[in-house]
């Protein structure tokens, strides 16, 4: 689990919460049942609106990356390249059949059947790179999900603050429910502000650096791939991959 995340929304909720009591004012104040479904319902709906299903059942199904990131070990990867290589230059090819067999990893297995296969290596770049940038694509396209209700819920805040001054310019005469009209006004506002840049938008951006480092751990693999294709010796390979890391 990544703890800094979970660090991270907790301070962040903390600071707001704690700086509210500390200027005298209770915590009952903060929750307001119709501020809330406004500006998180509102946001959802907007997001689910612009958004086609499969990228929206990926963005849902990725954000537990925040706590559980992928492992993406650059060291083991390139340890595992240096690996085949060794065993390229002593048995061939065709010795990496069965460690492309046995590959957990569907990239590399694939990079590895493409060598076992004996495709040349612009064919191999050109495949990898493709299945590269289609995955991180699909990856940005999930975070941007994240991204776009950051941008919704300020907006759709406003409307529900509009929407309590409504309420509290219909019932002067009732001294009794300007209360909770105000209170829906200007709570709306701290929900849309305060979910766009305390929770949406840094969620979109860790996904974005998760999909990054992905992408870096899987062009390090298409280079430690090709030189095995070209026949360079490991120690050329482990120079060449070193760069990845450092």
């Amino acid at each position: 689990m990544d703890i800094l995340s979970l660090l991270g929304i907790i301070l962040a909720f903390a600071a707001i919460l704690g700086g509210n009591l500390l200027e005298g004012g209770a915590l009952a104040s903060l929750f307001n049942g119709p501020a809330a479904l406004i500006v998180i319902g509102g946001t959802f709906a907007a997001t689910i609106l612009q958004t086609s299903w499969p990228t929206l059942r990926r963005a849902f199904t990725q954000v537990r990356w925040v706590f559980l990131p992928p492992y993406v070990g650059l060291e083991d990867g390139m340890g595992k390249v240096i690996d085949w290589s060794v065993k390229a230059r002593k048995q061939g090819l065709l010795g990496l059949e069965g460690l492309a067999e046995r590959e957990p990893e569907r990239f590399a297995r694939k990079g590895l059947q493409l060598l076992v296969d004996g495709a040349e290596s612009e064919s191999i770049r050109s495949i990898l790179e493709v299945d590269l940038e289609s995955r991180e694509q699909r990856d940005l396209d999930a975070s941007r999900v994240f991204e776009a209700m950051g941008g919704y819920s300020p907006t759709i805040g406003i409307i529900g603050a509009v929407m309590g001054l409504i309420q509290v310019m219909t019932n002067l005469e009732d001294p009794s429910s300007l209360g909770s009209g105000i209170a829906t006004a200007f709570v709306a506002t701290i929900y849309g502000v305060a979910l766009a840049n305390l929770l949406f938008f840094p969620i979109a951006n860790k996904m974005r650096s998760i999909v990054r480092e992905r992408s870096r751990y899987e062009d390090m693999m298409i280079d430690g791939i090709i030189a095995i294709a070209e026949g360079e010796n490991p120690r050329s390979i482990e120079l060449r991959l070193r760069g990845f890391i450092q």
